[in-house]
């Protein structure tokens, strides 16, 4: 079963595991990014796989980029909306920026994301929908309500377009990773990220890999029954 892939902020980090677990896999992937050109065009020419840059925020832009993406590789079968950002701060400090923020890029850009892409899977009998959510979205986070508000957000999107999917052959599900060894949390001082995998029962950190396979795993034939679910993937820190 080979299908086009979409995955939103999809060349680096975590979504750049996912665009190439889903190559390894036989689709033909393309992978969104918002800014990074660098990066972008350094991870095309590593992987093959082709990059399309707009923003998640804005869905004239989605529509018009999803459009791109099949006039060139064909109808998208799979659609992973990872984009996503932080912006920290205990609750009594944050702007309304802040939250405006994530909320338009972790939220409604997974609305923006899948929307233009629904109606043809719904027409072609076969989608499937993959969001990535967050340990955090599941237990909350001290200094990331808007984060985690977004990142449960996503569950409720699943859960819903799950049953909607349901009869036309569209599996919805998600992935909650814990924390995964990404730039960014490898950036962090070391003794920080010591107290981090203190917490973590596998005693380490997550490898972006891992989440890529998950993706993968839930695109896949094999997962046809599995719907309006979420693999927790975050080496035992919380059970759901």
């Amino acid at each position: 079963m080979s299908k086009v892939a979409l995955v939103t902020g999809g060349s680096r980090g975590i979504g750049a595991a996912i665009s190439v677990a889903l190559k390894t896999a036989g689709h033909t992937v393309a992978a969104n990014y918002a800014g990074n050109d660098e990066a972008a065009a350094k991870f095309t020419a590593e992987t093959g796989i082709p990059t399309y840059k707009w923003s998640v925020t804005d869905y004239d832009a989605c529509a018009a980029g999803a459009a791109k993406v099949e006039a060139d590789l064909g109808p998208i079968g799979i659609v992973v909306a990872n984009a996503g950002i932080t912006r920290d701060a205990p609750f009594h400090r944050m702007t309304r920026q802040q939250w405006q923020e994530v909320v338009d890029t972790n939220l409604t850009g997974v609305f923006n994301t899948i929307h233009p892409i629904w109606s043809g899977m719904r027409d072609r009998k076969f989608g499937r929908v993959i969001v990535i959510s967050s340990i955090n979205g599941q237990k909350g986070q001290f200094g990331q309500v808007n984060y985690a508000a977004t990142k449960a957000g996503d569950l409720g999107i699943i859960k819903s377009l799950a049953q909607e999917g349901a009869k036309v052959g569209i599996t919805a599900n998600a992935v909650c990773p814990g924390y995964i060894a990404t730039d960014m949390v490898m950036a962090v001082p070391e003794k920080v990220r010591e107290s981090i995998i203190a917490q973590i029962p596998v005693g380490r950190l997550g490898t972006p890999e891992e989440i890529g396979r998950c993706v993968a795993f839930l695109a896949s034939e094999d997962a046809g029954f599995i719907t309006g679910s979420t693999i927790s993937a975050n080496g035992g820190q919380f059970f759901v």
